[in-house]
């Protein structure tokens, strides 16, 4: 055994006649794996021939190791995509029925104070549930691959006051400043898509902004991609959580005390920007805040290719 460390250790590969040992590192390419001691009546090219097997051996096993996890996962993935959808469909339903019977309920008037502040907390818990459930039945498709881009010029401008005029009552206590370098903009996208992701960052910046600082959404050209951004001050994001923050379900140690979240809205705004063949990142630091971004094609695979 010790003889065989050593071996790997040092990297020693050489054939001894007068004690038949034979010694031979084993690698993959120029990577040791491990090693080989032969003792007995062989030569070079056996001992070379050996090792050789071993490491095509290591090789197919690892291949086929990989192939195997991959394989699993993309299963995981689509029952888990398979189970969000039904679970997403099923609960519309009744969430429809009880939001038309709190609407019913505060149009039949003549309630008390306390009965009308409880019909408010259904219709907000409602809306809630709603959400979660739009955005589970998005995370399914979006995975499953369902989800039919459909690309078109959009003003970026437009595009922006579209989103803010959705999240005006979120957006009601809060400061909020709008930088589009150019305001002639154009930009191919998938309007929906697009709106998913940016309503996304502003409502995580509303989230963890801390009271009274401004958030500010940026919209600027740098090469040939439209870059987004939303920033905030609040509590900084750990170096450890900057990549795992945009995987489905994860949420950071930061974020998770500060505020309700299910770990599915960036991921979901991950996705939106693949499917356009962009991407997306954050930074953050204590003073100088935390930064979502989104960069974006200015011109789409569909078109480049015509």
């Amino acid at each position: 055994m010790e003889l065989a460390q050593n071996v790997y250790y040092f990297e020693t590969s050489d054939d001894d006649p007068e004690t038949g040992l034979g010694r031979r590192v084993v690698r993959l390419g120029s990577v040791p794996i491990g090693s080989l001691v032969v003792r007995g009546d062989t030569n070079p090219l056996t001992n070379n021939a050996i090792a050789s097997l071993i490491a095509i051996t290591f090789d197919r096993y690892r291949a086929f190791a990989n192939e195997s996890r991959i394989e699993t996962e993309r299963r995981t993935e689509q029952l888990r995509a398979t189970v969000l959808d039904s679970l997403a469909h099923a609960y519309k339903t009744p969430l429809t029925a009880i939001r038309a019977a709190s609407t019913g309920l505060g149009e039949m008037g003549h309630l008390s104070a306390g009965q009308a502040d409880l019909v408010s907390l259904i219709d907000e818990q409602t809306d809630l549930l709603r959400e979660l459930t739009t955005r589970l039945l998005t995370t399914a498709r979006l995975d499953g691959g369902q989800v039919a881009i459909h690309v078109a010029p959009i003003s970026v401008g437009t595009l922006m006051e579209e989103i803010l005029a959705g999240l005006k009552e979120r957006l009601a206590s809060m400061k909020v400043a709008v930088e589009i370098e150019d305001e002639d903009l154009v930009l191919s996208c998938d309007r929906e898509l697009m709106v998913m992701l940016l309503t996304q960052y502003i409502d995580n910046a509303c989230k963890y902004s801390n009271f009274g600082t401004t958030i500010t959404i940026r919209v600027m050209v740098v090469s040939s991609e439209v870059i987004f951004s939303v920033h905030s001050y609040g509590p900084m994001i750990p170096m450890a959580d900057r990549e795992r923050i945009f995987d489905r379900y994860y949420r950071s140690s930061t974020y998770s005390n500060r505020a309700p979240g299910t770990g599915i809205g960036l991921s979901v705004a991950k996705r939106a920007a693949q499917i356009h063949g962009g991407y997306v990142w954050v930074t953050s630091d204590e003073q100088d805040g935390t930064s979502f971004f989104a960069a974006i094609p200015l011109i789409t695979e569909k078109e480049r290719a015509s």
